[in-house]
């Protein structure tokens, strides 16, 4: 469980950087904190479904790409 959910943190990033996209502009454009892109990405946070819905929507992905 633990290296699958490092896996999905791994992937949000590689998504997030395959868009050049800062961690507050991922935020900026899933309509959700700064600082929940960086809890979730560096393992602090585990997201509810619609912070996954609203990310995966952002990066143009579907939700199980990156559903911890």
């Amino acid at each position: 469980m633990k290296t699958e959910c490092q896996n999905k943190r791994k992937a949000l990033r590689e998504h997030r950087l395959d868009k050049f996209w800062s961690q507050a502009e991922l935020a900026k454009q899933a309509g959700i904190g700064a600082d929940t892109v960086n809890r979730l990405e560096a393992g602090k946070h585990k997201p509810n479904f619609v912070t996954v819905r609203k990310l995966a929507m952002a990066l143009d992905i579907k939700p199980e790409e990156i559903e911890f």
